[in-house]
């Protein structure tokens, strides 16, 4: 692995600095409860979740910081550097495939744009509230799909990545299930997935439901019992309340800011925030239908006005006393999507002390991280359990 940062001391001092600094931010009682919980994966061929390490790596869009996010290449990328679970997010075709994008605007992850024959379907919508102009799968039949090639999401941070752009098509869903399967035979052990039904409540109202044909396929392939090696996330509690009663398989609820609802919320009317969802009431409510929560890092340690790291919150406690895991989002390698104490030169792009950040969130006692540099964040789990 290369790494970016330039007059800076090495990655050991900086890790033992970062250790040291965590007693600052309250976190030394936590660090050896999360070593305690377990340090390593089985390869007995089953998909508990007691099974997955701690922390555990998962590779967000797959090796997004390396590879065009949601492309076949990114997601084995992810698994040959060794995430322990590679993700995947869904939105469905016209025709009803589902397919693996971040978003159904699909303007800046693929070359439509360059596309004359489809110039009439740029087009604006809206989409849980927010206005979007481009293009979109549900405009798109899986035929059509497949014409267009996967571009960097963001060449200007990652221009290295644009090499890429062209080499792969848009992925269906299946097609990451065969990949998966294939994949685990070589290896010998299952290849872990960790999907997200994308704007469901949207899709519903178009006809495009997600969790029905999800479910199909997860019982098509073997993924829908309580052991199987697949994790399935949502925004919307309403999705996962869904899937649950569709399929055994483990699932979590996303949480993203505390001020923010759950669209599916919004749409009911329901008028409880994230911010309410995080209290043992709602976490306990959560644990009714999930196995964890999947929530923004700043709900783990949020950030002052300066953008640095503050006190954690008790929001790992809280949720581990409730039987829930937690798998917070996300963590980079750049300046520009790290906590400001962890920055490192004036370049936005460069690569900042991302294992000091990796060690004050594993020192809260997280069960496992997201990110788009799976290599990286297993340097950092390494020497967060002393190896």
């Amino acid at each position: 692995m290369t790494e970016r940062v330039t007059g800076t001391p090495g990655r050991r001092t900086l890790l033992g600095a970062a250790v040291l600094g965590t007693a600052a931010l309250g976190l030394t009682g936590t660090a050896a409860q999360a070593a305690e919980r377990g340090r390593g994966g089985s390869a007995s061929g089953h998909g508990s979740l007691r099974d997955l390490p701690v922390p555990t790596v998962i590779g967000h869009r797959g090796a997004s910081g390396y590879r065009p996010e949601h492309t076949l290449g990114s997601y084995q990328l992810a698994l040959d550097l060794g995430a322990h679970i590679v993700e995947q997010d869904l939105v469905p075709t016209k025709d009803g495939h589902l397919v693996c994008r971040h978003e159904n605007d699909i303007t800046g992850t693929t070359d439509v744009a360059d596309h004359p024959e489809f110039a009439g379907r740029r087009t604006t919508k809206t989409i849980d509230g927010v206005s979007y102009t481009g293009w979109f799968t549900e405009d798109f039949t899986l035929a059509e799909l497949k014409t267009l090639r996967a571009t960097e999401r963001i060449p200007g941070n990652r221009p290295d990545n644009t090499l890429y752009d062209g080499r792969w098509t848009v992925p269906t869903f299946e097609e990451v299930l065969r990949w998966a399967d294939k994949e685990g035979r070589k290896r010998g052990k299952p290849v872990w997935l960790y999907v997200e039904t994308k704007h469901p409540t949207y899709f519903r109202s178009l006809g495009l439901g997600l969790e029905e044909p999800l479910a199909r396929l997860l019982r098509r392939y073997g993924r829908d019992r309580r052991t199987s090696p697949l994790i399935l996330q949502s925004f919307e509690p309403g999705s996962i309340q869904r899937l649950a009663r569709l399929v055994d398989t483990p699932r979590v609820v996303l949480l993203s800011g505390p001020t923010s609802r759950p669209w599916d919320f919004v749409e009911a009317g329901d008028p409880r925030t994230v911010a309410d969802l995080i209290k043992p009431a709602g976490l306990k409510w959560i644990a009714s239908y999930a196995q964890g929560i999947g929530p923004t890092l700043d709900l783990i340690i949020p950030k002052d006005a300066s953008g640095r790291l503050t006190r954690p919150t008790t929001l790992v406690k809280d949720a581990h006393a409730r039987g829930l895991r937690l798998h917070p989002y996300t963590l980079r390698n750049e300046n520009s999507f790290l906590p400001a104490d962890f920055r490192r030169g004036t370049d936005p792009n460069a690569y900042g002390d991302v294992f000091g950040a990796y060690a004050a969130y594993f020192a809260t006692g997280i069960d496992g991280i997201f990110t788009d540099h799976p290599d990286t964040a297993l340097l950092a789990a390494a020497d967060f359990n002393g190896r």
